[in-house]
């Protein structure tokens, strides 16, 4: 069965702004929601791109949604960190929580300072940080 969900749009809207409309999408009937989860905006007339982190966590106190967010891992997040901080939510927010693992586009995340790999090499990087990430859950080292 198809779920509907509102998209929180980090790049596009204050966090403060988020939590609202988030609410109001809850209120409205939406089941689930979707974050972003980028460094940069798309534009510089976006001016936004809060740390979607910290804003889920205000997120799940907040509604009682059930939340994703679109990560990718390897880049600006070692593997371990973004498990641990999937771990942090769902441990106070039980089968709210879920991941959804990309590349990354270069749009979004080349802040790093390293040079910005070819499509091939970001797709092997995800299999092995995807890999990193079940095995954690998994209470593998």
């Amino acid at each position: 069965m198809a779920r509907i969900g509102y998209h929180v749009s980090h790049e596009q809207h204050a966090p403060s702004s988020l939590l609202r409309y988030v609410g109001v999408a809850e209120a409205a009937g939406f089941v689930c929601a979707m974050s972003s989860e980028h460094f940069k905006p798309w534009s510089n007339a976006q001016g936004h791109s809060g740390n979607a982190w910290s804003w889920l966590g205000a997120a799940l106190a907040r509604t009682q949604l059930p939340f994703g967010i679109i990560t990718a891992p390897g880049y600006r997040h070692h593997p371990a960190v973004l498990a641990q901080s999937a771990a942090t939510l769902s441990e106070m927010f039980p089968r709210r929580l879920w991941l959804a693992l990309g590349s990354g586009q270069r749009l979004n995340e080349d802040v790093t300072g390293l040079p910005w790999p070819e499509k091939a090499e970001r797709t092997a990087r995800l299999a092995e940080c995807a890999q990193v990430i079940r095995a954690l859950f998994e209470g593998r080292p």
